[in-house]
Order: C-alpha cells, then sequence, then structure tokens
C-alpha cells in the first residue's frame, strides 16, 4: 500500500504532536504528584501538630482536674457530672438556673425586645461566672462555681413565690446550699448561701465573692450605648457611679450596699443585705464590634457571722433601669436611671419632680401615643417659659429699634471702638434698654434642655416606642443610610436623622431672626454664626434620640410661631419708641454696677489714648 507526501506528512505531525503532549502530561503528572505530595506532607504536620496539641490541652485538662480533685477534698464527687438547666417563669422574666455552680445563669426579660427581635436576654455569655472559694483541707481549697450540686428542688408558696435550692454536701459532713426566692412580679431575686461547717469551710470568716458579667449590646448602635455605661455602687450609703466608656477600676473599702454594672437602659447589679466589707470593681470595654457593651469583674468581701451553720442573705437584680421600679427598693438603686450627673446634677430634680409626672401624664392622656405626649410636654413647656420669651423678644425689638442712632455713633466714632462702647452703653441707659436683657432669659432654658437631654436618654417608656418615620424614639430615627461616602459616613455615622435635619433647619431660621435683631453686626464671626450653628448642631444632633430631637423641632417651630406673633401682634413699636423717648427725659440713678463699669470703661478708654499716641511716635 502507497503512501503519498501529505500522509507522510500527516503520521510526522501527529507523532510529532503525540510525543509533545506524552512530555507535556508527564510533565504534569510529576508536577501533580510533588504539589500532592507537599499538600500532604503540610496536612499530615498540621495534623500531628493539632494532635500534639489536642494532647497537650487534654494534659493540662487531666492535671488540672487532678489538681482539683485534690483540692476538692471532701467535694471531689462533686467534680463530676452533667450539667442541667432549670428554669423558672414568673410574669416578667424567665430564669435559668444551673447545677454547676449551684447559681442563676441567664435573665430574659419578657416584656422588653432585644436587637435580635427576641426577649432581652442577660448573662449566659461565655466567660460568665458567680462562684467562691471553701476550704476543704489544709492549705486546700476550691471555686464553688467548679462543682456540680444536686438536682434542683422547687417549691411554691401561697403569696405565688417561688424558691429553688441547691445543695452539695461533702463526704465529711459539710454542705453548702444556694436557694433562691423568684416573687411573681419582681426582677430583684433573693439568694442565699447557707453552709454548714462555715467555721471550716471559710478562712477568717470571710466570704470572698468572684462576680463576673458581660453586659449584652441592647441597643442598635453599640457606640452610643457603651457611652452610656457606668460602673455603679452604692458605698457607704451613698450613690456613686463611673463612666465605663474605657476600663474602669474601682477599689471600695467602706460598707457597701451593692454594684454593678449599667446600660443605658438595663442594669445587672449584686446585692449585700448585711453590706460587703470591701469590693474591687473593674469593667473591661471591648475596643471590637463584639455585641457586648464590657465586661464587669468584681470581687466582693462579706463579714460573715462567726458559728458552724451559717446563712448569708443576697440579692441580684438583672432587669430595666425604670424609676419608680427601682425607687420602690429603699436603697437608693433608683440614682442609676441618669436623670442628671456631673456637672448637671442639679436637673435631676426638674425631671423628678415635674418632667416625669407631666410627661408620665400626657402619656396617658394620649393614649400611650409617645410622639403625641412629647409635642404636649414640649408647648406646656413653652407656655410656662413664655414670661420669659416675652422679656427676651421685648429686648431684642428695643434693640432693633435702636440700630438707626447706633449707626449713627458708629460712623462718628470710626475704629475708636472703646469710645463706640461707652457711648453705646450710654445710649442703652438713656432709653432704658437692658444689653443683656435678650440674654439672660436664654440661658433660664439651658436647664430645661439639659434636662431633657437626660431624660430623653434615660426614659425607659419611649424605647421601643415607634413615632412617624422613627423606629425608636429611644434612639435616632436612620430613614437615610449611606455606608461608602468618603468623609460623610464617618461624621454622620453612616445615617441622616430627619429629625436632626428638621430641628436644625428650624435653629437656622431662629438664628437668622435673631441677628437681625443685633445691633451691631460687624464681627465677621457674628454674620456667619447663623449658617455655622445648624451645620454644628447637626453633627451633634444626629446620632441622638430622636425623642430629643422631635422635642427640639417642635420647641423651634413654636419659638418661630411665637416670634411671628410677638412682633406682629404684641409688641407695640411705637409704644416702644415713645417709652424709649421718655426715658431719655428722666434723670438717671447710677446703680455701684454701672459706676464700676464707667470707671472700667474710662479707665481702659485712657489706655488705649495713651496706645495711640505712642504708636504715632
Amino acid at each position: 500500500m502507497g503512501f503519498d507526501r501529505n500522509t507522510v506528512i500527516g503520521f510526522v505531525l501527529l507523532a510529532v504532536l503525540f510525543f509533545g503532549y506524552f512530555i507535556y502530561n508527564s510533565s504534569n503528572q510529576q508536577k501533580f504528584a510533588a504539589e500532592k505530595k507537599r499538600q500532604e506532607d503540610s496536612i499530615a504536620a498540621i495534623t500531628k501538630k493539632n494532635i500534639d496539641t489536642a494532647k497537650q490541652q487534654q494534659q493540662v485538662i487531666i492535671l488540672q482536674n487532678a489538681a482539683d480533685s485534690t483540692a476538692a477534698g471532701g467535694f471531689s464527687e462533686a467534680l463530676a457530672g452533667t450539667e442541667e438547666l432549670t428554669v423558672i417563669d414568673n410574669n416578667v422574666m424567665k430564669l435559668t438556673f444551673s447545677n454547676k455552680g449551684g447559681w442563676l445563669k441567664m435573665v430574659e426579660l419578657k416584656k422588653y425586645i432585644g436587637t435580635d427581635s427576641l426577649p432581652v436576654k442577660m448573662g449566659g455569655s461565655a466567660g460568665d461566672a458567680f462562684g467562691y472559694n471553701i476550704n476543704t483541707a489544709n492549705n486546700q481549697s476550691i471555686a464553688t462555681d467548679k462543682l456540680y450540686f444536686n438536682k434542683a428542688v422547687i417549691n411554691k408558696t401561697a403569696d405565688g413565690s417561688q424558691t429553688l435550692s441547691y445543695q452539695r454536701p461533702s463526704k465529711d459532713g459539710k454542705s453548702v446550699t444556694h436557694s433562691f426566692v423568684i416573687k411573681p412580679d419582681d426582677y430583684l431575686v433573693d439568694a442565699n448561701i447557707g453552709l454548714v461547717g462555715a467555721d471550716q469551710l471559710l478562712s477568717s470568716q470571710a466570704l470572698n465573692i468572684n462576680w463576673q458579667i458581660k453586659a449584652r449590646q441592647q441597643q442598635k448602635d453599640l457606640s452610643y450605648e457603651r457611652k452610656q455605661q457606668k460602673l455603679v455602687t452604692r458605698t457607704d450609703g451613698e450613690f456613686d457611679f463611673w463612666t465605663a466608656m474605657g476600663p474602669v477600676n474601682q477599689q471600695l473599702d467602706k460598707p457597701t450596699q451593692w454594684v454593678g454594672i449599667k446600660q443605658q437602659f438595663f442594669n445587672s447589679t449584686l446585692l449585700a443585705k448585711n453590706n460587703f466589707t470591701s469590693v474591687t470593681a473593674d469593667i473591661s470595654v471591648p475596643t471590637d464590634s463584639s455585641a457586648e457593651t464590657g465586661t464587669l469583674k468584681a470581687t466582693a468581701r462579706i463579714q460573715v457571722a462567726p458559728g458552724n451553720n451559717v446563712t448569708t442573705p443576697l440579692q441580684m437584680f438583672y432587669g430595666p433601669n425604670e424609676y419608680k421600679l427601682l425607687k420602690s427598693y429603699n436603697n437608693e438603686m433608683h440614682n442609676i436611671v441618669d436623670l442628671g450627673s456631673g456637672v448637671t446634677a442639679f436637673v435631676k430634680y426638674i425631671n423628678r419632680g415635674f418632667v416625669m409626672p407631666v410627661y408620665g401624664f400626657l402619656d396617658r392622656l394620649v393614649g400611650g401615643k409617645t410622639g403625641w405626649a412629647i409635642l404636649l410636654l414640649t408647648i406646656i413647656i413653652r407656655l410656662l417659659i413664655s414670661p420669659l420669651t416675652y422679656k427676651s423678644y421685648l429686648s431684642g425689638a428695643k434693640m432693633k429699634l435702636l440700630q438707626p442712632e447706633l449707626k449713627v455713633l458708629k460712623a462718628k466714632l470710626g475704629a475708636d471702638q472703646q469710645a463706640y462702647s461707652m457711648e453705646q452703653m450710654k445710649l442703652f441707659k438713656q432709653a432704658g434698654v437692658n444689653p443683656l436683657g435678650g440674654c439672660i432669659p436664654a440661658l433660664l432654658q439651658i436647664p430645661i434642655f439639659f434636662a431633657l437631654f437626660a431624660f430623653f436618654n434615660s426614659y425607659m417608656a419611649l424605647r421601643g416606642e415607634s413615632f412617624l418615620w422613627a423606629p425608636d424614639l429611644s434612639m435616632y430615627d436612620y430613614p437615610i443610610t449611606f455606608k461608602n461616602v468618603p468623609l460623610l459616613s464617618w461624621a454622620l455615622d453612616g445615617h441622616l436623622s430627619i429629625f436632626s435635619l428638621m430641628a436644625c433647619i428650624t435653629s437656622f431660621f431662629i438664628s437668622l431672626y435673631s441677628m437681625s435683631s443685633t445691633p451691631d453686626q460687624s464681627n465677621p464671626m457674628m454674620k456667619y454664626l447663623p449658617y455655622i450653628f445648624p451645620v454644628v448642631m447637626l453633627f451633634i444632633f444626629n446620632s441622638m434620640p430622636s425623642a430629643l430631637t422631635w422635642y427640639y423641632t417642635v420647641s423651634n417651630i413654636i419659638t418661630l410661631a411665637i416670634q411671628f406673633v410677638i412682633n406682629n401682634y404684641i409688641i407695640d413699636h411705637d409704644k416702644i419708641l415713645a417709652k424709649m423717648a421718655e426715658n431719655k427725659t428722666k434723670p438717671k440713678v447710677k446703680s455701684k454696677w454701672q459706676e464700676k463699669l464707667e470707671a472700667m470703661q474710662q479707665s481702659q478708654k485712657k489706655v488705649q489714648d495713651l496706645k495711640n499716641k505712642n504708636t504715632k511716635r
């Protein structure tokens, strides 16, 4: 059979391609085999490392268990067991107890919803603990939170309360009992520690409690919630607190009734009916975005009564910062509700004596419609301060009517600011105008603003209440969100509050009106203040509770309406001019303050004149 040239060339090319493919495939197989071996070696090494680490960890656990078994002495059998949880409900919360440590593990608050749309949870986080050391032999002790207690025993009493108790006996006749009383409608749980053989179980008749709890995030804005966090105590009969935006550590060497961690709307507190003799407490705050506001670690010492069989009464509170509820305990816990603290502590009396009762009445009047209750509260507050408002606008009207004369003085005296100030004061005095008449009423309103700022940040009834587009009046409204806008996302925390924007716009119009009444606008800063102030306000108010910005918006709208009515229908400018003209003809009696002010101005003018002469020379 003959082959033509094309056939031969075709076979040659096929042979070359096959040979090339064979070499390429062989090379790839070698690389694949090498890579596979490398991966297998890596996996083997990692597996060996993990096995070694697991073995080391297992060895540590074995050694720790052996050490605990030795330390446990007569309680060594309590080291082995399986955790069993017991749940008890009352009308306001669900409590989960654990036989490991024989203590309360977690609380769910039935009336309040968390960020996960489920009931608010307090406690139950990894690392939470409650325990104290008991002596088991010479120089040996064990922490009770390592022991497994016997099965929980539950009983009900005639008043609807429920009791739960755990017991852990030892081989040598000693025992530890933890018993709890849960009332039907209360967040405060009685917890009693009973010790048989206390004179041997405790050193120096002292119970040294170690309590650790992580405060879970309960609000949408974690950063803002952390700013409200505090370490709270009642020591020697006095309430005290330390803001815990960052780490806080306190050593309390006086009798302490209770210690706890306060969040914006909830608190976790440990109370001693017979006082802690000393407490060391610190709060650490995460720097990441983990769903917790902070971790409280407290070491509290209680001196127990002498004897073999002793009971130490404690209480635990896991619940809301409701003022009336906490007030009912008669132990200063109502101070946890921050209605005014620090330099503005005095405003708490405004809130307690006026704002809270009035708001409560209005809230009931409108059937719990919180936004409308705030509107009515705003109207009432503005009516109460209306005499001050009227005086402020009357003073502004007088100042405005004096502007033509002030402009003449300015043109006459030119750049001599000292002389202008003296002549200006004389003109004010002749016309019977107080230059501070518009400022003093405004200053008197500042305490009201601070009171409402504290109130809207702390009042529990606002939490979760929606109004218009705001889903929760206890935090900012966020109908407009943005995450990837440079600078703006950082400056406004990724959202724009409409209530804050409305408050700033209405403030802008108020500022414009106020500036139109100012006699001298030569100061460039004063000229631009109406434009700068509302913008600054937007950045400050944007992350504040929408209840506050809604109040501020309504207040500003009322202010604008009052300005219009007073200036157009109440204040008679012709009468004011006539009155000022009459005042100019009356003899003036200088007060001591006016005499001192004029003497000071004369002295300053002489100094300025001397400087001018020296400058010319």
